[in-house]
């Protein structure tokens, strides 16, 4: 077997003007920092959290994971990758690191940056803005990041299906059925906030419909009219966007309004539809340019969210550490900030679901090996901007009015004066006359128990860009707001089901060899048919039974999302082990034990606290008691509700310790795998894919370096004369 030549740029003196440029990054972040965390009782501006953010993520791209890439992993750019040795145009394709890059964010990024800071936000503004900074740096791009090298070493192969081949058939086999069943959940969960946010929102329904035939256009231009031309396809893809968005609003306020105002459940048909088809096509026809589209959206953005803090300046109302955080008895949910504000902002830090990604439909259309920095490491730094905006948003908005949106209805009650009195129960102000003043601004009957996050999201985006623009837009930027966390988590639901077939054919592919070719058109139509229905299924009741279906897992979308992180640090663990790199496997072994600390404590609590707000089976049983006494408890409205809610306890409990079990026999299984390594290593097989040379000569960033541009026409002359 060839020995590894990995790619070591020419090391590069450092220059007084890189010296001065990365001190003032490092200062920026260094003041951002400070005054977050020592600011007591005075205003402080956002723009600070914003500053603190950059210039964290900036040094860490810089730094450590280029570290990672080049001195870990030993990227190693004349290896060919499975999109260059298994081009089949379905599946494996190679693709333009720029619009790989925009298919990877649009995939990974779906509710949870969106929404879980948000709901963070209860407990102030700190916890969270240290979780999703230092979490993202350390272990979420650093597991996107590894799970796309060890996957693409790999020919692709599912996260599940690298556990099975490298831990071993019994850890394997938990990994792949937890792996499955937690990807089922957040499949359904995303469709779900997807069909809430459209099913009164014609604006949204054309724009985000209009992006299909676009990404059809920009994908057939790039593979038949002018292939390689990303950036003639990105200004018409961009131009056609904005002309739908504009288009949007107009259909919005026409007579074809009611055509584009769907019901929950023919969205639902519709989301199916898409999904499957999204599912089957080939890669570069629908999926990876409509992906590459929406970042144009998504970045752009949160792009002048950032650039609209820095205009406004707008002070953070909400306090650092709210009294939440000490007690753990928040109206928005319940529980103490260790654990449950690192399992609720999930996404925006650290994500499972992104190890699916990365182990799913990228590594088939990366390149070259030298791109997983950007592609893995960047693209979760993006993620984590998208929190802090999200954050941000939640946390300059008057915290009563907060508090207003994001508590039930059994706690505030139904009116502004209820609510009024409830909201300085909590020890916040904010009078009826406000509660109805922000609703009729945005142009809403009402604005109290609008939970779920998108909503609060949707307020502060307008507060922000209102500043910039001017008080008579509001209304426009909030229900823009809407449509965009719309487009945002759509983007993920169809690669998430893409990949939920790749998992499903390998698990197959173990009892009946033709599934292992993930391009075999009868075993894609087929598992592609299975992950939609399934999902589908529990969409479909959800959207009919407000406490069944997709709503009876929603309690354990957070838990089963770390979890889900927790078997990919393992098994990335153990392929450093395996591999050689014994040394550098705290990378990704130190993420590991505090997200196992983490998620275990969680579902504990979950499974056995006696606080029913938090503990399944004790409101499980508070709700049976309730039954026996003829008594009906909020949120249900009847008692078949009350029944449905055992039902639903019941279930969320045993899933939550089936869960944890099957994670803690994949991470034991690991570490006896990673000791019988250690002490006999000629026990020890990896099935990497042999070395290939590569004939691809593409940059491993945006910008080509000038070594990088020299060797292109040496590539173009090479292939001519050949």
């Amino acid at each position: 077997m060839r020995t590894e030549s990995p790619e070591t740029a020419s090391p590069r003196k450092a220059t007084p003007r890189t010296i001065a440029l990365w001190t003032l990054v490092a200062l920026i972040g260094a003041a951002g920092w400070s005054v977050l965390a020592l600011a007591r009782g005075e205003n402080v501006s956002a723009a600070w959290m914003v500053a603190a953010a950059l210039g964290s993520y900036a040094i860490a791209y810089r730094f450590y994971a280029k570290f990672i890439a080049y001195k870990v992993l030993k990227v190693d750019r004349t290896r060919a990758t499975p999109a260059e040795r298994l081009n089949n145009g379905i599946d494996f394709h190679p693709t333009d690191r720029r619009v790989l890059l925009g298919h990877h964010f649009a995939a990974i990024a779906g509710a949870g940056p969106l929404v879980g800071p948000v709901l963070a936000a209860q407990m102030g503004y700190l916890p969270g803005t240290i979780w999703i900074i230092v979490g993202v740096i350390f272990a979420g791009a650093v597991q996107d990041m590894v799970v796309l090298f060890f996957s693409t070493r790999r020919d692709g192969r599912s996260l599940g299906q690298m556990a099975r081949e490298e831990i071993g058939p019994f850890g394997g086999a938990a990994a792949l059925l937890a792996a499955f069943a937690i990807m089922i959940i957040l499949l359904g969960v995303l469709a779900l906030v997807v069909v809430n946010a459209l099913a009164a929102s014609p604006w949204g329904t054309f724009s985000i419909g209009m992006t299909i035939p676009i990404a059809l256009l920009m994908g057939f231009y790039l593979r038949v009219l002018r292939p390689g031309r990303v950036t003639e396809v990105s200004l018409i893809g961009v131009a056609l966007l904005l002309l739908a968005l504009v288009a949007g609003r107009w259909v919005a306020e026409s007579s074809w309004a009611d055509t584009f105002t769907l019901a929950p459940s023919t969205l639902v048909i519709w989301l199916v539809a898409y999904g499957f088809i999204a599912s089957i096509l080939p890669v570069w026809m629908l999926l990876a340019p409509r992906d590459y589209l929406s970042t144009f959206m998504k970045i752009g953005t949160i792009a002048l969210l950032a650039l609209g803090v820095v205009i406004a300046l707008p002070t953070l109302k909400m306090d650092a550490v709210t009294e939440f955080a000490k007690r753990g008895d928040g109206p928005v949910f319940a529980g103490s900030l260790f654990p449950f504000v690192f399992i609720t902002i999930a996404c925006g830090a650290l994500s499972g679901f992104h190890s699916l990604i990365s182990s799913g439909t990228t590594p088939k259309m990366i390149q070259k090996e030298t791109q997983v920095r950007m592609i893995g490491y960047g693209s979760m730094l993006m993620e984590s901007s998208v929190a802090i905006m999200a954050l941000v948003a939640a946390c300059i908005i008057d915290p009563g009015l907060y508090f207003a949106m994001n508590a039930p209805a059994g706690v505030i009650g139904t009116t502004v004066q209820s609510a009024s009195e409830a909201v300085g129960h909590m020890g916040y102000v904010i009078s009826p006359d406000d509660l109805a003043r922000a609703a009729h601004r945005v142009e809403e009957q009402t604005l109290l128990s609008r939970t779920g996050g998108a909503p609060t999201l949707a307020i502060g985006v307008s507060e922000i860009f209102s500043k910039v623009t001017g008080g008579s837009l509001r209304a426009f930027w909030y229900h823009f707001a809407i449509m965009f966390e719309a487009l945002f988590i759509l983007t993920a639901l169809d690669a998430g089901t893409r990949v939920g077939r790749f998992m499903l054919q390998d698990m197959l592919g173990n009892v009946y060899r033709p599934f292992k070719n993930v391009s075999w058109k009868p075993g894609l139509v087929i598992t592609s048919a299975i992950v939609t229905g399934l999902w589908g299924y529990f969409l479909w009741v959800g959207v009919h039974e407000p406490l069944g279906g997709i709503n009876q897992l929603f309690p354990i979308f957070g838990i089963s999302n770390q979890l889900l992180a927790a078997v990919a640090l393992a098994v990335c663990t153990t392929l450093l082990v395996k591999s050689g790199r014994l040394k550098w496997a705290w990378i990704t072994g130190i993420p590991l034990v505090w997200d196992a600390t983490v998620t275990l404590t969680a579902s504990y609590q979950k499974v056995f606290s006696s606080d029913p707000r938090v503990g399944f089976f004790k409101q499980r049983s508070v709700y049976q008691d309730g039954i026996d006494a003829g008594k009906v408890l909020p949120p249900a409205k009847t008692m078949d509700d009350m029944h449905t809610v055992v039902t639903n306890s019941t279930v969320d409990g045993v899933l939550s310790a089936v869960l944890a079990v099957l994670i803690v026999v994949v991470i034991a299984d690991a570490a006896r795998v990673c000791v019988r390594h250690i002490r006999r290593p000629a026990l020890s097989t990896l099935s990497e894919a042999p070395y290939v040379e590569s004939k691809i000569v593409a940059p491993a960033g945006l910008i080509p370096t000038k070594e990088e541009k020299a060797e292109e026409p040496d590539a173009i002359g090479a292939e001519a004369s050949g």
